[in-house]
């Protein structure tokens, strides 16, 4: 029987930027990526979530990013090796000091928005990336795009990697994501979404945004938290997975 996990970007909320609905979407997935404080969040509402995890028997990841809070971490940005190092170092660092406080534990690292996207493909800021995540700890799991550079990186270091497909993302004929900046890009419909998971699970394949199809590997489905209709979405493509005899499962242990 087939088992893939499910996962949702949560922890972004603060009082003038809600963005998700945290407690429903931590009844839908498997795993949570939880914000590492950068790009979006605030200590106390980081917390809650990561608490909220732990009690539902949720797995936790980290979530680091750019520091670039204004615009949500969706902005590349050209940093030097040695800072970035540093910046998601300090990330993690902070997550699994929050996730500890509250009887928790980090079992695994998604990098977020721009970055994420960026060592997908860039080696530089991948390598950067890598060494940060051994240097905090070397058993920590690395979720990445199917496909992307960092995931190999990361492997020749000696990390065990997961690969991620989007739920709610367009996909180019080569397997990267199409950017937002493009019509199409985020897909709200939630049975059409949900059945582009089914076919992911079962047969490693998405249909991509010029109707061919396009072969990903994953262990993981990311809905975003952020997009709207992102519950309905999580909801109908858990239901559809387990309909269709596949498991949800974390992919990491916690």
């Amino acid at each position: 029987m087939p088992t893939i996990d499910l996962n949702s970007d949560l922890g972004e909320n603060v009082a003038d930027r809600v963005v998700s609905d945290d407690a429903a979407m931590l009844e839908i997935v498997s795993s949570a990526n939880v914000s590492s404080g950068f790009h979006a969040g605030s200590p106390e509402g980081i917390r809650q979530t990561l608490a909220d995890a732990v009690r539902g028997g949720v797995v936790i990841g980290a979530h680091p990013g750019y520091r670039d809070y204004e615009n949500f971490g969706r902005t590349k940005v050209d940093i030097d090796s040695a800072t970035l190092q540093a910046h998601v170092e300090y990330q993690l660092g902070a997550l699994i000091g929050l996730a500890s406080a509250v009887g928790g534990k980090v079992a695994y690292v998604k990098p977020h928005g721009a970055l994420y996207n960026t060592i997908a493909r860039d080696e530089r800021q991948s390598k950067a990336v890598v060494a940060a995540i051994k240097a905090i700890d070397p058993n920590l799991v690395l979720l990445g795009l199917a496909g992307g550079t960092v995931l190999e990186i990361a492997k020749d270091a000696g990390l065990t990697v997961a690969a991620e497909a989007f739920a709610d993302r367009a996909y180019q004929p080569d397997g990267q994501l199409v950017s937002r900046t493009e019509e199409g890009a985020v897909l709200h419909d939630p049975a059409a979404v949900a059945e582009r998971m089914v076919r992911l699970a079962g047969e490693g394949v998405i249909r991509a945004i010029d109707g061919t199809d396009v072969r990903v590997e994953a262990q993981s489905i990311c809905v975003h938290g952020d997009s709207p209709g992102s519950v309905a979405m999580a909801a109908e493509t858990k239901r559809m997975l387990q309909d269709a005899g596949i498991t949800i499962a974390p992919f990491a242990a916690a």
